[in-house]
């Protein structure tokens, strides 16, 4: 049988059971922590002095913003290979319908802000190539070749776009956390345990009974 055969009945199996696969569970919560990174890194970004600090926070930023993007492209040819599980939040309804409004509003943003930031970042002179996951070099788009009265309408434009995007995900991430909450706790089905990472039992334990000689 073929390794992505293989792979697939592996995933199937916890899907089928209404959990996200391992490789799901941990591409959304990576994503998470980036994401949430990203916004607090961001916002302090902003506030620092303009100087060589903050120009190393902004590479640093653009960067992990390509890694979003990546790892999207990646969670997204994942999700197409191993399709979702379906949940309780799953059924007929607005709340259905919601649910795939977030996920595309998610998707959408998870590709407008780092492309709109590695815009701007191309568009600051000299220019200098980013690099994702701190490895591979990613050269910049090509602004170079533009006049620099273009260059700071590139910059201009890309800096609108991601103040927009930034604004668009600072209001989804505490809807879709709300949500989450409120699935859980308020109406007590299995669409937040089927994306938390699974914590087996030890069936192996061992036996802790104290030993009582048998009597002759």
């Amino acid at each position: 049988m073929r390794l992505h055969r293989l792979i697939r009945r592996w995933a199937v199996s916890y899907t089928e059971g209404g959990k996200y696969s391992p490789i799901g569970v941990w591409f959304h919560w990576i994503m998470a922590g980036l994401v949430l990174f990203q916004l607090g890194s961001g916002w302090m970004m902003s506030r620092y002095p303009v100087g060589g600090n903050k120009l190393a926070t902004y590479e640093l930023h653009s960067e992990l913003g390509l890694s979003i993007l990546f790892l999207a492209l990646l969670r997204f040819g994942w999700r197409l290979f191993v399709p979702d599980p379906v949940s309780d939040a799953d059924g007929p309804g607005w709340q259905k319908r919601a649910a795939h409004l977030t996920q595309i509003s998610f998707y959408g943003l998870f590709a407008l802000l780092p492309l709109s930031g590695w815009a701007m970042w191309s568009a600051i002179q000299p220019v200098q190539p980013l690099r994702l996951g701190g490895l591979v070099a990613i050269p910049p788009m090509p602004f170079h070749s533009l006049r620099s009265s273009w260059q700071f309408q590139v910059l201009d434009w890309a800096e609108n776009v991601h103040v927009l995007g930034v604004i668009g995900l600072a209001l989804l991430v505490p809807v879709h956390i709300i949500a989450a909450l409120k699935h859980h706790f308020w109406d007590r089905d299995n669409t937040v345990r089927g994306i938390l990472p699974e914590i087996r039992d030890d069936e192996a334990a061992p036996d802790h009974t104290q030993y009582t000689p048998r009597a002759d």
